[in-house]
């Protein structure tokens, strides 16, 4: 199981002030040379973390892969296709929320979502779609053209009762399932720590998470390489 960072809370710091530190940036590198497989960042319409400079300079500079989480929509379509990133992973955002608060509707957002892709995928840039775990939306995405899915884990995350827990854990691995069989690679990710990753990395399905905000909320106690190192051992130790 591949481990990615999602590093925007980094900037969200910086934007707390609008100073230039902590740079996003070397945050990325630090990642790296701890042993992240990848850099995920959200480049979001009203620019509230990351900014332009910051997606730029990225594909500069990332030495694994970077992955540019976006809306479906012309401006950021645009940039994605002069950035270039290794992939993008296509997103619901609302100016309101404080996060990504579910997975995209798919039947609702198809109209934007096929031409989207297929502009990206023109240029070689691999495409996921963030879903909510159903297998039904398996089949949308690949027939929209994705190359892979991220599974929303976020529902699981916040869940509580055991018996709703395990009922969220195997939609999640039913998703994860359908998805190999069909041939579409397999992410997940959103509201995962130190303590929920177990469930999920013991998914042989699944073939990587994205992490953010609980490394960060590490990394200030214990430093970022320290927070993803950790964050690395729990995994490796599941999925040698």
């Amino acid at each position: 199981m591949r481990l990615c960072i999602n590093i925007d809370h980094i900037a969200t710091l910086r934007q707390a002030r609008l100073e230039k530190e902590p740079d996003p940036v070397f945050a990325a590198s630090i990642c790296e040379l701890a042993g992240a497989d990848g850099i995920v960042c959200h480049l979001r319409e009203d620019r509230r973390h990351m900014v332009d400079r910051d997606v730029y300079i990225l594909k500069d500079t990332v030495q694994t892969k970077l992955d540019l989480e976006m809306a479906a929509t012309d401006e950021m379509v645009k940039i994605a296709c002069e950035i270039k990133p290794y992939m993008v992973t296509l997103v619901p955002e609302k100016r309101q929320e404080l996060t990504t608060e579910g997975g995209l509707d798919l039947t609702a957002a198809e109209f934007r979502l096929t031409p989207a892709i297929e502009k990206l995928k023109d240029i070689g840039i691999k495409t996921s779609l963030f879903i909510e775990p159903n297998p039904d939306n398996v089949d949308q995405s690949l027939e929209f053209g994705a190359d892979m899915i991220e599974i929303h884990t976020g529902k699981y995350a916040r869940l509580t009762e055991p018996s709703e827990v395990l009922a969220e854990l195997e939609r999640i691995r039913q998703t994860a399932s359908i998805a190999k069989e069909l041939g579409i690679g397999v992410n997940a990710g959103h509201g995962l720590n130190y303590h929920n990753i177990t469930a999920i990395a013991n998914m042989q399905d699944i073939d990587e998470v994205s992490i953010g905000h609980s490394v960060i909320a590490r990394a200030v106690f214990t430093g970022l390489d320290t927070a993803v190192k950790d964050m690395l051992n729990i995994i490796r130790r599941i999925r040698q």
